[in-house]
């Protein structure tokens, strides 16, 4: 767009200021897996489209970029967070990785080396982290499932990161009316309660990385 003549002076500002509004908002950053790329549903359906419709109805500038992708394990996000890191120069990352990798059998302490890779990689960025956690399913036996999720309550309390426990807990993944066929994933009538149990931790960052005209 050129701002040569006075004829189009008002319009160009107004084009400037908006871009350079949306390159000072805050970007939150969230890295996972089907569970937040929306997997087998219209994006707008996913709880991260909410969490952006929610940020933005009560007044938070954050942008929200969804770098989630499906069947993806904490390996992956080790290999592709320095790029997006780089790239966006996100405020807060929400780092929800690690399923797959209990379902695929890798062991717990290979995926919290990975998950402190990225968690070191994000703070080194000065961005603020929430970390989701993971429980599996019932069939993998106790001990497992113990050892498993304790590679994300030991990393939390380690670098003393908020911590959500549990993402898909017993109540959504027991109930047939917010699962999918294949038992794995939330339907969209999941979406909300999923946003619901992100909000409460994920808010006192949006606040924390709001710009002080936003306070």
């Amino acid at each position: 767009m050129s701002c040569a003549s006075a004829k189009t002076l008002i319009l160009c500002a107004a084009w400037l200021a908006s871009s350079v509004g949306a390159a000072a908002a805050p970007v939150v950053l969230v890295v996972g897996d089907s569970l937040s790329a929306g997997y087998n549903m219209r994006a707008e359906q996913g709880w991260v489209a909410l969490l952006a419709a929610r940020a933005a109805a009560r007044g938070y500038p954050h942008r929200i970029v969804n770098a989630s992708i499906s069947g993806d394990t904490t390996q992956g996000g080790v290999s592709r967070l320095p790029r997006a890191l780089a790239r966006l120069k996100p405020a807060i990352v929400v780092l929800e990785l690690g399923a797959n990798d209990g379902l695929r059998g890798i062991p717990p302490e290979t995926t919290r080396a990975n998950l402190a890779r990225m968690v070191g990689d994000a703070q080194r960025a000065r961005a603020e982290l929430l970390l989701v956690g993971v429980r599996l399913p019932t069939n993998y036996g106790s001990e497992w499932g113990a050892k498993f999720h304790a590679a994300y309550t030991d990393l939390a309390r380690a670098r003393r990161l908020p911590l959500l426990p549990t993402f898909v807990d017993e109540r959504i993944a027991t109930d047939p009316q917010l699962m999918q066929a294949d038992g794995l994933h939330p339907n969209p009538r999941a979406q909300p309660l999923l946003l619901d149990k992100v909000w409460p931790l994920l808010e006192p960052l949006l606040q924390n990385t709001a710009p002080a005209s936003a306070r």
